[in-house]
């Protein structure tokens, strides 16, 4: 099967690939006395944390020390998988090591396919059990629910949700407030009242950045994005979601937009001439971005980017006014319990640890623990612009504000056939919005040539 196809590949990988050579990980002798988190006989527990994970982006030094002095007789071992930050570089190397004999404990998955699919090779512990002792629910304590077939496998560390960047100068020459609570209609109308002139120098009232070539595609799940459950082109079970109306509703504000408003940049400009959300949005030439919280430590203008005006932030948008405010698109980090750790208790306190109070002490990201006060939310956003060329420029409460509310949408465990299905709905998109079909006929080819990709990958 393939399981046992793609193991047999990572094995025959190991024989020829020594891992830890360059990998920046090297064990630590232990420190510290034997406390809680020791082994039977007041021995040193030394835990090893896999990571794509930068010292630069994570603050791992302080992270890491900060545990050790409150957890006497455990160290943390950290095995950086990427000097980059590279997590599919990551992904490869942990695979080797997962097919080898060296000691894991701790996990780091960058993307819910990522964890999916190696949740389901076994490399993650069920992490219910002491979920369940500690006496709380992922679902309430963190804003990215981990359950993968109604188990917990990772608890979710940073938390960068999708948000919308706002020219605040273009917003106040319109006389139009910064939202706080909006619909993708009132968007569309912001984005109306914000477009100015005609031609080469015309303003656009915004930017929606791809899916050219099958990437992006968040831009083809507007209106599914913001939903509780089934936020996807496919289902958890793998079946099609492309009846689900929001994905209609997606195509018809996309065409709305550009074609009768002309308020969105054109599709094809965006192919022709290469455009990229940043400069389209920091030189001006649209007012609106609609992107993720990763943009935290660009906002107030870099040295390559500077910024020239005011900038605020408002929440993703919702459908209707009586929907629940904040559920967008989010990327975190899955923070895993490895299978094989011979001290998974120990492992799993760590754990813990790491994706709530040690979020704190990290001081990098936003942190996906419910727990985490306004206060100290602005106190990480004032550090991570603190870091940009024009933090004055930026309308902090706005910023904070939105980052507080947003909260993310169900998992929906990644395909294996997920990127067939993703270049098919991008291929038929592009049909509409360069005028080839109708929004009727996109959604019939799409949905036919879905449906033959999963039925395809049946076993």
């Amino acid at each position: 099967m393939m399981n046992k196809k793609w193991w047999a590949g990572i094995l025959a990988g190991t024989m020829a690939f020594s891992l830890l050579s360059g990998c920046g990980g090297g064990t630590k002798e232990p420190s510290g006395t034997a406390g809680e988190g020791a082994a039977e006989g007041g021995e040193t527990v030394n835990l090893r944390l896999y990571t794509h994970g930068t010292e630069e982006a994570y603050n791992w030094s302080k992270t890491i020390q900060a545990y050790e002095d409150a957890t006497p007789g455990v160290t943390i071992e950290l095995v950086q998988l990427s000097e980059k930050g590279d997590s599919q570089e990551a992904m490869k190397k942990m695979d080797l090591e997962a097919a080898s004999s060296a000691q894991m404990d701790i996990l780091m998955f960058s993307d819910p396919a990522g964890y999916a699919q190696r949740v389901a090779l076994g490399m993650a512990e069920p992490l219910d059990e002491y979920i369940a002792k500690d006496g709380y629910t992922v679902e309430t304590d963190y804003k990215v629910d981990t359950h993968l077939d109604g188990k917990v496998y990772a608890l979710p560390g940073k938390f960068n949700p999708w948000y919308v960047l706002l020219n605040k100068d273009h917003l106040e020459e319109a006389g139009l407030p910064v939202p706080t609570d909006w619909t993708w209609d009132d968007y569309a109308d912001y984005a109306k009242q914000l477009t100015q002139g005609e031609g080469a120098s015309k303003r656009y009232g915004t930017y929606f950045h791809g899916p050219q070539g099958g990437g992006w595609m968040e831009f083809l799940k507007l209106k599914m994005a913001n939903q509780p459950q089934d936020a996807d082109f496919l289902k958890a079970d793998g079946s099609s979601n492309l009846d689900n109306p929001t994905f209609r509703e997606t195509l018809e504000l996309r065409v709305r937009m550009e074609k009768e408003d002309q308020s969105s940049v054109p599709y094809t400009d965006i192919i022709s001439q290469k455009l990229n959300y940043r400069t389209q949005f920091f030189n001006q030439s649209a007012s609106m971005i609609t992107i993720g919280s990763w943009m935290n430590t660009e906002i107030g203008g870099t040295d390559k980017v500077p910024l020239d005006f005011q900038v605020a932030v408002a929440p993703y948008p919702k459908n209707k006014e009586s929907d629940p405010i904040g559920l967008t698109s989010v990327s975190t980090d899955y923070v895993a319990v490895a299978a094989k750790s011979k001290h998974k208790e120990e492992a799993y306190k760590f754990v813990r640890w790491y994706t709530t109070e040690g979020q704190i002490v990290q001081g990098k990201n936003i942190p996906a623990w419910q727990q985490v006060k306004s206060e100290q939310v602005e106190g990480i956003i004032d550090t991570i612009l603190a870091g940009t060329k024009s933090p004055e420029k930026v309308d902090k409460k706005s910023l904070v504000d939105t980052l507080v509310i947003s909260k993310a949408s169900a998992i929906v465990p990644p395909s294996s056939y997920q990127a067939e299905v993703y270049e098919a709905v991008n291929e038929e998109y592009e049909k509409l919005i360069l005028g080839n079909q109708d929004i009727d006929q996109t959604l019939k080819s799409t949905q036919e040539r879905v449906n033959k990709i999963i039925d395809s990958n049946k076993k």
